[in-house]
């Protein structure tokens, strides 16, 4: 029989320092009740799960959308979404930052992903943009490597004073540096909040506005969790940064980051602005003569 042996001390404070990391962790995740405020929609954005699960709902009346409480000057952003399942053509789910939407001028900055429904078995276009005061025309669009609608996938927005990374689960699809040197703007003045809305625009969304909604599947679901800020926050005219600044601050892609948005760049790229010359007859953007943007 084999004798009993009663846990060390050491190996009950391991178990304990485990359960208090994992709560940690858990913790870090925000609360939609305490970072978000659901700003239009008549009910059709809904805060569930005691704050853990949003979800927005789009039917032929309106749509819905949400916007977080804080403003943020620099940050690495992350959100889990669950996009419209089956027939989503003439939908867009939408999660950007961009200044208060009732302060935009003509020199607003916005970082955004929008997400374009599509005929149920199509794909979802993954559509991003950059404006740097009040001026975009920076699209680029991808293909996912997986369904969107099956499960939540992280998308993430980093944004330093060096450059702008969109990353899907990790990969980053997408990299917009700070030329300002050559004279091409960079947002790095504006605080800005998040946003996502969940809205028809059947006019333009799927196939150039040539497939229009099929309200006969409304109302349609998209789903949020798992939202964390590692930002710098403004309030009352300064911003303050978060104790693990240094971690995203000053990141840049590494080698092997650099390897898996080549392999994205590669296999799902679908539109890049900067390969449009019939779009820019007078000649591309100043970014775009620089491979390394890409």
């Amino acid at each position: 029989m084999a004798a009993f042996h009663s846990p060390s001390t050491a190996s009950i404070g391991m178990v304990l320092l485990l359960l208090i990391c994992f709560s940690m962790a858990a913790f870090a995740y925000g609360n939609f009740y305490h970072n978000f405020d659901v700003v239009w929609g008549d009910g059709r954005a809904v805060i569930q799960e005691g704050g853990d699960l949003l979800t927005l709902s789009l039917d032929k009346t309106s749509g819905s959308g949400f916007q977080s409480k804080d403003e943020y000057l620099y940050g690495k952003i992350d959100m889990q979404l669950k996009l419209v399942p089956g027939n989503s053509a003439g939908t867009v789910t939408a999660y950007y930052v961009s200044l208060q939407l009732s302060s935009k001028g003509e020199a607003w900055d916005e970082i955004d992903f929008e997400f374009l429904g599509n005929l149920s078995g199509q794909p979802y276009i993954l559509h991003t943009n950059v404006f740097c005061q009040g001026k975009g025309n920076r699209e680029q669009q991808f293909y996912l490597w997986f369904d969107p609608t099956a499960d939540f996938h992280t998308y993430s927005i980093l944004w330093n004073p060096e450059r702008i990374v969109f990353s899907v689960d990790g990969i980053p699809i997408r990299e917009f540096k700070n030329l300002e040197f050559l004279g091409v703007p960079f947002p790095k003045n504006q605080k800005m909040r998040l946003y996502s809305t969940l809205w028809n625009a059947d006019d333009w969304a799927t196939r150039g506005g040539l497939v229009k909604t099929d309200w006969s599947e409304a109302p349609f679901k998209a789903s949020y969790r798992n939202f964390n800020a590692d930002a710098c926050v403004w309030s009352s005219g300064s911003s303050y940064c978060s104790s693990n600044k240094n971690a995203w601050f000053w990141e840049e892609l590494n080698f092997a980051k650099k390897g898996q948005m080549k392999w994205v760049l590669n296999n799902y790229m679908v539109y890049n602005y900067c390969e449009d010359t019939k779009r820019f007859p007078q000649g591309l953007p100043t970014e775009c003569t620089f491979a390394d943007i890409l």
